[in-house]
């Protein structure tokens, strides 16, 4: 590698950080361009005393980007669920709050992505190997890690591996103790000691004249004006973010899954204390709404649970936010379509394009986390051909 060669990446999140990270490893001068005054992007934690993320953020231990973080300590502690915590995880299902899932659902959840068709929707398909009833469980269940109204309209083979991977035993969802903000800390600070040049409050309106590849590691839209490419899009979900603190009562539930209806309910302080206030416990809920529904109504559907989950909740209730998640929880893919045909992380000119909406595989963050160390690759590879070539 040549150690004149320079990359600048633009963005800041998880993803511009694996990117800088992955690229000032391999010897190359990077600077890095972060619009806002902190890094983070969605992986922002917001400062006490309630320590909320964008919606429920968590990390898979199987995937490629946990033994990235891992080899370079960056993991840092991670919340440890208490096993009486963890027999208060309920399902509501037929209108009422249930200890156990389905037998139907539970096989449903052991299929692998492989089993599952491309070309067919979800709930057509599980609906054959399942029947009607597993078929829409399961496509509910599956919300927890696609946010998005409908799972069951979504390619079967999408859905089926985020099914079996949010409901594999033991769990693979890890979770940073403190929030993500603490494991973006923990990045910026090694991007730092390798030499990258952190630029924040640095907004930029048009690509920079760069000497060396340029790295677009911001949202699907924003990555659309800066480019100049109005039709650089992937469908998304849309969905209602519900946090609230309440006052602590024995023997709330851990997690609230709904089976009815795409919703997930999770009590983070069952399993990290510190982000609330002593004698007090956060909440996060994600309730998909879909494209004519309102944030009223993915409210009004957290509110029900919260009814059916934690009794007297409104009169402990001495914190709430509410936001609408809207292209902001990665790419889902229709029947027909797999991440392959997603937009293209080499957009031509020495410029590259990251994020949870790109032609990578994985789940979630792990395609952020992938399309960033690709892009870096095949930055990499261009510009010793062009060196091989000067």
């Amino acid at each position: 590698m040549n150690h004149n060669s320079r990359i600048t990446v633009i963005g800041g999140g998880f993803a511009g950080l694996t990117a800088a990270i992955t690229a000032a490893e391999a010897g190359a001068r990077v600077t890095l361009h972060e619009a806002h005054h902190t890094l983070g992007g969605r992986a922002r934690t917001a400062e006490g005393p309630y320590k909320t993320n964008e919606g429920p953020h968590a990390l898979y231990n199987r995937g490629p980007h946990w033994t990235w973080l891992k080899q370079r300590d960056l993991l840092g502690p991670l919340a440890q669920l208490p096993a009486l915590e963890s027999t208060r995880f309920r399902i509501h299902h037929h209108g009422a709050l249930r200890r156990t899932p389905p037998l139907g659902f539970l096989r449903q959840t052991l299929r692998k992505a492989e089993q599952a068709p491309v070309d067919v929707d979800f709930l057509t398909w599980a609906t054959e190997v399942a029947g009607p009833e597993t078929a829409r469980a399961a496509a509910n269940y599956s919300g927890v890690a696609l946010f998005h109204h409908d799972p069951g309209a979504l390619s079967a083979r999408f859905v089926q591996e985020r099914l079996h991977r949010a409901a594999s035993l033991p769990p693979e969802a890890k979770y940073i103790r403190g929030g993500w903000g603490e494991l973006i800390d923990r990045m910026a600070a090694h991007a730092w000691n390798l030499g990258v040049r952190i630029e924040t409050g640095s907004r930029l309106d048009t690509l920079p004249v760069a000497d060396g590849p340029v790295v677009v590691a911001t949202s699907l839209s924003a990555a659309a004006r800066l480019l100049g490419e109005p039709v650089l899009t992937w469908e998304s979900g849309r969905t209602v973010l519900f946090d609230i603190a309440l006052r602590t009562r024995k023997g709330d539930p851990f997690v609230v899954s709904d089976l009815d209806a795409p919703a997930w309910v999770e009590r983070f302080t069952a399993q990290d204390p510190t982000l609330a206030p002593a004698g007090q416990q956060l909440i996060q809920a994600q309730l998909p709404i879909g494209p004519d529904q309102t944030k009223a109504d993915g409210i009004a559907h957290g509110e029900r649970l919260l009814d059916l989950g934690f009794p007297g909740w409104r009169e402990r209730t001495v914190w709430r936010r509410e936001a609408v998640s809207q292209g902001r929880t990665g790419a889902v893919d229709r029947p027909g379509t797999t991440w392959r045909d997603r937009p293209a992380i080499d957009r031509g000119n020495g410029v590259y394009l990251v994020g949870d909406q790109v032609a990578a595989p994985g789940v979630l963050s792990e395609v952020s986390f992938t399309s960033a160390v690709e892009a870096v690759s095949l930055a990499l590879r261009a510009a010793r051909l062009d060196l091989k070539h000067a």
